[in-house]
C-alpha cells in the first residue's frame, strides 16, 4: 500500500482519478481549495481543504503522512483567461508547482504525476503530435504547463532517486460510465459539456467559432479522450512508478479526431434535440487540427482504451449534465 497525494483532487480530471483509486488499496489525500471542485465529487480517500500557497499546512500535512506518492491536477486550465491574466496562470500553475516540488524534494515524496496538456505543442504542423514533437505553446497555459515538464526533467536530473511521468492530456470529455462523477464547473469551455447544456436549455445556444479552416466541414478537429480512459492512464503511470519505472512522457488521445459539428451533430442525436449552434468569427490561436499520436502510452505504461466511442463520451456527459442542478 502506498500513500498518494492528490492536489485538485475535487476537480474534474482529478476526481476521476480518486475514483479509480478508491478501488485500490493505496491510501488517498486529497488537497483542494474547491475553487473550481466541489467536496461532493471526492468519492474516496480524505479530502484535506487548503491552498497550494499555505506552504505550511501543505508542508505539516506532507511531513505528517509520509507520502510515497503525488498526483498534481491543481492547477488553473482556462486558456482565453490565461491570455487576459496571465499573472494568475504563473502564480498558480508555475510558482505553486515550484514549491509544491520543493516540498517533495525536501521530506521524500519522490514519484510524481503530473497533468500536462497538448497545449505545450502550440500550432504543430499538420497538427498531428508525438511526444517528440516540437513544443511551442502560443499562450500562457501552456508555457506554464511546459515550464512544469521542464521543472521535472531538471529536478529529476539532479536528484536520482526522484521519477515522474508526464500525462500530455488531449481533449479530455464525458463523465464516469457508473455516473459517480463528471464535470462541474460552471466556466468550462469544453465543447462536448457546453453542447449539452445547449441540449438540455441551459444555454440558448451556443457558438461554433468559424467554418472556413481546411478540414472536412470546415470546423476545427480535435482528438477527445473519455475521462475515464484518462484516470486509468494515472492509474498506470503509479504503478508503473511503484514498480521502479523511469521518468517519461507520454501523450493521451485516440489518435484520431472529430470536427466541431460532427461533435455537435452526436450531441443531437443523444438528446434529441435540434438546439441552435450559431457559426462566429475564428477563436485566436485555435489550430485546425490538434491529434494525438498515443502510441508510446501503451508500450510503456501498458494502458489500452475501453471507451473510444464519441457517442459513449457524449453519452456520459449528458446524462452526468442531466442530473446536475
Amino acid at each position: 500500500m502506498a500513500k498518494i497525494l492528490v492536489t485538485g483532487g475535487a476537480g474534474y480530471i482529478g476526481s476521476h482519478i480518486v475514483n479509480l483509486l478508491g478501488d485500490t488499496n493505496h491510501e488517498v489525500i486529497v488537497y483542494d481549495n474547491l475553487s473550481t471542485g466541489r467536496k461532493e465529487s471526492v468519492v474516496a480517500g480524505e479530502l484535506v481543504v487548503g491552498d497550494l500557497e499555505d506552504l505550511e499546512k501543505l508542508e505539516n500535512l506532507i511531513v505528517e503522512k509520509k507520502f510515497d506518492a503525488c498526483f498534481h491536477f491543481a492547477g488553473s486550465i482556462i486558456v482565453p483567461e490565461s491570455v487576459t491574466d496571465p499573472l494568475k496562470y504563473y502564480n498558480n500553475n508555475t510558482n505553486n508547482t515550484l514549491n509544491l516540488l520543493n516540498l517533495c524534494i525536501k521530506h521524500g515524496v519522490n514519484k510524481f504525476i503530473f497533468s500536462s496538456t497538448a497545449a505545450v505543442y502550440g500550432m504543430a504542423e499538420g497538427g498531428i503530435c508525438s511526444e517528440d514533437t516540437v513544443t511551442v505553446p502560443i499562450n500562457p497555459y501552456g508555457k506554464t504547463k511546459l515550464m512544469t515538464e521542464w521543472m521535472l526533467e531538471d529536478i529529476a536530473a539532479a536528484h536520482k532517486d526522484f521519477e515522474f511521468v508526464i500525462l500530455r492530456y488531449f481533449n479530455v470529455a464525458g463523465a464516469n460510465v457508473d455516473g459517480k462523477v463528471g464535470q462541474c464547473s460552471p466556466l468550462s469551455t469544453h465543447l462536448i459539456k457546453i453542447a449539452c447544456e445547449t441540449a438540455l436549455g441551459k444555454r440558448e445556444k451556443m457558438s461554433v467559432f468559424g467554418e472556413d479552416y481546411e478540414t472536412k466541414d470546415g470546423t476545427c478537429i480535435r482528438d477527445y479522450i473519455h475521462v475515464d480512459d484518462l484516470a486509468q492512464a494515472h492509474i498506470d503511470s503509479l504503478n508503473y512508478l511503484l514498480k521502479g519505472g523511469e521518468s517519461t512522457l507520454c501523450n493521451c488521445g485516440y489518435g484520431h479526431g472529430y470536427t466541431v459539428k460532427e461533435v455537435i451533430e452526436v450531441v443531437k442525436n443523444v438528446s434529441g434535440v435540434d438546439f441552435v449552434a450559431e457559426i462566429g468569427p475564428r477563436r485566436a490561436g485555435d489550430a485546425p487540427v490538434l491529434t494525438s499520436k498515443a502510441e508510446k502510452i501503451g508500450k510503456v505504461l501498458g494502458w489500452k482504451s475501453k471507451y473510444d466511442d464519441l457517442e459513449l463520451i457524449v453519452r456520459t456527459a449528458y446524462e452526468w449534465e442531466k442530473q446536475l442542478n
